[in-house]
């Protein structure tokens, strides 16, 4: 499928491309030409770099950008701590739980109440945002919009949000971003943006990425194109509002907890913009998949949109990997995932549909699993039973259905509310999924077994013969 039919319309502009070097000017020459920070900007503007990496990074990895702004950033009373909330995202404030077994949740619930900010809830994680180094797992239901005058910013790590139902609406500072169910979006370490909910409530899943950055996997043998195409991905336009006379808060994640700082100026005044650090969104169903056409199933890792790398070449801090609608036709293949014990660790969630390696209804649209390292896991038994028998035609599967998985190379553990507040664990997932299996081992009369064993005679016999020549 070459995109997905939107039930809601787009309402904003966008620029295309991943990694892109962009510009954008909401008034006609804005941006200052042949330098960066003039004496004076165009129009009495401030100028103020964003930065998304030390200035010293590499060339190809360096992502900065400059704003253009009718007032900077810096301009706010000093940040509070929000007490009553920070135990949303904090995993200081409860424990860490790394457990060997399978877990799957029931969908999350939507909670009305919340804005977007007080929706968010870390389910699990590895790391500390402090060294810059790891992940957060977060869920986010929410029933109201932000306040007109607030923003709100991780200096934690980059957002991916996949959105699971509903819509948002995202202003950010250097302009508006439409998200619908199918589509992802990233916003980068201390962008700052507000969240309406034009369509009522919202519930997603949030991968945090405490260590650099995403950056499209390296393509091999494939060639130049395919999986997800740079040219796919959408970041925004300048658009700016005037205020210097209002009241606004900024609300900072700052390692886990939440502090808030006022202002007398919209924080989204950014009348022009240049750089490669910027936040853009990806239309799931433009992902152009990869497959086996002759034998066997091939590594999930053909179906990664994202990757964060680490030091490690081929090993990823994390890694966003999507199971869309595709056709499967290998011959004399097992055609679901095979079982596996992995060094990664695996969250799923799904978008919508049914997920074509689980039946019975328990892996739901809003629910999640998590399969932490060297966890076995595979096919249910109804699942494994139907596709041993299933007549290999070719067939497409996952049709109306997107799953996806957030990989890690790290442990992942599970906070309190992940594991018992949010009472969403299904607490007879492994009976459900495999304890059902059944043998079906068989030796046909007439083959020989064999034995491996070594015979000791001979090699005593062996061993004396060698002294006497030596």
């Amino acid at each position: 499928m070459p995109a997905t039919k939107f039930t809601t319309p787009e309402k904003y502009k966008y620029q295309n491309g991943f990694g892109s070097y962009h510009e954008s000017e909401a008034i006609e020459g804005a941006l200052p030409v042949g330098a960066n920070a003039p004496q004076k900007p165009p129009y009495g503007l401030y100028t103020e770099k964003l930065s998304g990496t030390s200035f010293t990074a590499p060339r190809h990895e360096n992502q900065q950008t400059w704003l253009y702004r009718v007032l900077p950033s810096a301009a706010h009373s000093p940040f509070i701590p929000r007490e009553f909330t920070s135990n949303n995202t904090n995993p200081d404030t409860q424990q860490m739980h790394q457990i060997p077994n399978q877990l799957r949740w029931d969908p999350f619930d939507l909670d009305e109440s919340v804005d977007w900010v007080h929706g968010l809830k870390l389910v699990a994680g590895a790391g500390d945002p402090t060294l810059k180094h790891g992940i957060g797992i977060l869920i986010f239901a929410a029933g109201k919009s932000m306040g007109k005058n607030e923003a709100f910013y991780s200096a934690d790590g980059d957002f991916l949000i996949v959105l699971q139902h509903g819509v948002l609406d995202i202003q950010t500072e250097l302009g508006h971003i439409l998200v619908r169910p199918n589509e992802i979006c990233v916003i980068p370490r201390g962008v700052r943006y507000r969240v309406e909910l034009p369509d009522g409530p919202v519930r997603g899943y949030i991968l945090e990425l405490y260590s650099g950055h995403f950056q499209l996997p390296e393509l091999g043998p494939i060639g130049s194109n395919c999986l997800a195409n740079a040219r796919d991905f959408q970041a925004p336009v300048a658009y700016f509002e005037e205020d210097t006379m209002g009241e606004y808060e900024i609300i900072s994640k700052f390692n886990g907890h939440l502090f808030v700082a006022t202002q007398t100026h919209t924080p989204f005044d950014v009348v022009a913009w240049h750089g490669l650090y910027y936040p853009y969104k990806y239309d799931l169903g433009r992902f152009n998949t990869i497959g086996s056409i002759s034998f066997d199933h091939p590594d999930p890792s053909i179906f990664t949109v994202l990757s964060a790398p680490s030091a490690h070449p081929g090993t990823a801090i994390a890694d966003f990997v999507i199971f869309p609608p595709r056709w499967l036709v290998g011959e004399d293949t097992f055609r679901p995932p095979w079982y596996h014990r992995n060094t990664m660790s695996e969250f799923m969630g799904l978008i919508g549909g049914e997920y074509d390696a689980k039946s019975g209804g328990g892996f739901r649209p809003g629910g999640a699993s998590l399969h932490n390292i060297m966890s076995a896991h595979g096919p249910d038994a109804e699942t494994h039973q139907k596709a041993s028998e299933a007549q290999l035609q070719p067939m497409k599967v996952g049709e109306g259905s997107m799953a996806f998985m957030f990989e890690s190379c790290l442990m992942v553990g599970v906070t309190d509310w992940g594991l018992n507040l949010c009472r969403k664990v299904q607490e007879d997932y492994n009976e459900e999924s495999w304890t059902r299996l059944k043998p079906h081992f068989q030796i046909p009369e007439g083959v020989r077994r064999m034995d491996n064993r070594v015979d000791e005679g001979p090699k005593e016999e062996l061993v004396a013969s060698m002294r006497l020549h030596s």
